[in-house]
């Protein structure tokens, strides 16, 4: 899978959320984004079994922080001025005000592992807009 030259949007979340997504789904969401990787229990080799089944020689990978208001932060940091969906267990205050008050679109989802159909297919919505959006 080739890195998209400027992506419409970033995606952040933990690899046991796209692991078990359907064939070719994530491949698909990437075709217009990109991806940075939070890491979960799985650790490396979570990271390197979804980079293999992606084709992916390498990914970024978001480090890691202390305390759940740090990593909110680097998530925040990494989205820029991009807009952004986050996959997360659970969202403090502060990430719910900054995705409500920032500019480009943010996208919150809570899971804690794979997505289930519906959040996949909000999702899907969410970057389908973005795409028109661009056109």
């Amino acid at each position: 899978m080739a890195p998209v030259a400027d992506p419409l949007f970033r995606l952040a979340c933990a690899p046991a959320v796209l692991a078990a997504a359907p064939d070719g789904w994530v491949a698909t969401m990437l075709e217009e984004g990109e991806v940075a990787l939070l890491a979960d229990d799985g650790g490396l080799d979570a990271i390197t079994t979804l980079a293999h089944e992606l084709d992916m020689v390498t990914v970024p990978v978001l480090r890691a922080e202390r305390t759940r208001e740090q990593q909110e932060a680097t998530v925040m940091a990494y989205a820029a001025a991009k807009p952004l969906i986050w996959i997360a267990s659970s969202f403090g205050g502060a990430a719910r005000d900054w995705a409500r008050k920032r500019g480009p679109m943010t996208l919150l989802v809570e899971s804690d592992g794979p997505l289930p159909d519906d959040e996949r297919k909000r999702v899907e919505r969410f970057a389908v807009i973005l795409g028109r959006q661009a056109e």
